[in-house]
């Protein structure tokens, strides 16, 4: 019993940083706690004094099993449509968890985790451990089962596609909550110009309503703008949160959330906007409305 409780302690000592890997490669919080008990069973089944580096191991073990979950997920051709959300990370506006501000670490917003799940899962993985973790290429090519070389223009390839696709936002959030404020406000004013004004020319916007009929994609400051207009709710109240550490917002109408928003703000614009409306994920997110 003594040495299973020194097990666990030690196993603690490295449950944030595992969690951390397993949100990055699977996009979904649920899915990477999961992922991390499963480790967890593994080890209480390990000979674990042939275990050097438990640290390491316990990196190997979740990386496993979080592979395993891409690639299954890839094989039913689960979120196939281009507007699928990853499940973010939700929380008060005016404060952060320590627990989830350490899972977030390195600015893993909602932009990027929208370009990870593009990635193919070898290209996840090697971009997710050696870019955001530093584990060494022959280390990730020996979890993928390539050569190292291989595993080095997987990651390339992965952080070309970051770099493209994936806009990176302003530190400050109360500048965020400003920009966010101001298209709020010029939305509800029915203000074409001011909400142009507002928006990156390119941005993109990710309507993610859980079937693909209800979702859409849509690109350019002028398309935006004017479906913003089209859809206003003048009923609804906007809560202000966190959605992964950046400026977001929980729409409320008659009491229950219809929308959450998280916004992508560069250079005091915003670049891009993924929302989730789909009320079986909304009510699944644990969502802070007060």
């Amino acid at each position: 019993m003594v040495e299973k409780t020194l097990l666990a302690d030690r196993f603690e000592e490295h449950r944030t940083r595992l969690k951390a890997v397993a949100y990055r490669l699977l996009g979904s919080l649920s899915e990477a706690e999961d992922a991390v008990q499963q480790a967890w069973l593994r080890l209480t089944r390990a000979d674990t004094d042939e275990i050097v580096n438990l640290g390491g191991w316990l990196t190997t073990v979740v990386s496993r099993i979080c592979l395993d979950m891409l690639r299954s997920r890839q094989a039913r051709a689960e979120e196939a449509f281009d507007t699928h959300v990853p499940d973010p990370i939700v929380t008060s506006a005016d404060w952060l968890d320590p627990e989830h501000e350490a899972v977030l670490a390195d600015s893993v917003g909602v932009a990027l985790q929208v370009v990870l799940d593009r990635l193919n899962p070898p290209e996840r993985l090697a971009f997710v451990l050696h870019d955001m973790f530093a584990v060494p290429f022959d280390d990730v090519a020996t979890l993928a089962g390539r050569t190292p070389d291989s595993v080095r223009q997987l990651a390339s390839r992965a952080r070309r596609r970051v770099a493209d696709s994936a806009p990176i936002p302003d530190k400050d959030v109360a500048r965020q909550r400003d920009t966010v404020d101001a298209f709020f406000a010029a939305a509800r004013g029915g203000d074409f110009e001011a909400l142009v004004a507002v928006l990156d020319p390119d941005v993109v916007l990710h309507a993610d309503g859980g079937r693909p009929e209800v979702s859409a994609l849509v690109r350019g400051a002028a398309t935006v703008a004017k479906r913003a207009i089209m859809f206003r709710a003048p009923a609804a109240t906007v809560v202000p949160v966190l959605v992964n550490g950046a400026a977001g917002v929980i729409v409320v109408v008659d009491g229950k959330p219809t929308s959450l928003m998280a916004f992508t703000v560069r250079d005091g614009r915003i670049a891009q906007i993924d929302s989730i409306a789909d009320p079986d994920r909304l009510a699944s997110l644990g969502l802070p409305l007060r």
